[in-house]
């Protein structure tokens, strides 16, 4: 069986971004295009649909790393800013684009609160498992080496 571990982050997040556009339950704010992506950045994200690419990736990082509060995310989309001539610091990524990423993600039963933090619901991992293995069906179909592996 294959599984997120298995296939490239950068296509399963892709393919996840296209799926949780099409759920109703999870849309893009208003104020998503104006908004930065923390302190540490110097503009919002060039990607008019970076919101979707977010929640992709907060799937993606709670089926491998669950369960996860919200200042680890933070921690983890955060970056380093430069401070004059001073050495760079790390600045945590800004909570409230997280906090309602996780909302709605909860909304479509894709993600659960529990005391440790919140994890993937089975309808959410059954979802990353499905993208995972059409994406390794696509990558086997063209390395048959690999074929053997899914």
């Amino acid at each position: 069986m294959v599984n997120a571990r298995d296939v490239p982050s950068d296509r399963l997040i892709g393919a996840l971004a296209t799926r949780v556009r099409e759920l109703p339950q999870v849309k893009e704010p208003d104020w998503a295009r104006y908004v930065k992506t923390g302190s540490h950045a110097e503009r919002p994200p060039a990607d008019s649909a970076w919101w979707y690419t977010r929640a992709a990736s907060v799937l993606r990082k709670l089926y491998l790393h669950g369960p996860v509060g919200l200042s680890d995310l933070e921690r983890a989309y955060g970056g380093s800013k430069a401070l004059a001539y001073f050495p760079k610091h790390h600045r945590d990524a800004a909570g409230s684009p997280i906090r309602k990423v996780l909302a709605q993600l909860e909304q479509a039963e894709l993600v659960t609160k529990t005391p440790k933090g919140r994890i993937l619901t089975p309808k959410g991992r059954a979802m990353l498992d499905k993208a995972s293995s059409e994406i390794f069906a696509t990558i086997s179909g063209a390395d048959k080496s690999l074929a053997r592996y899914g």
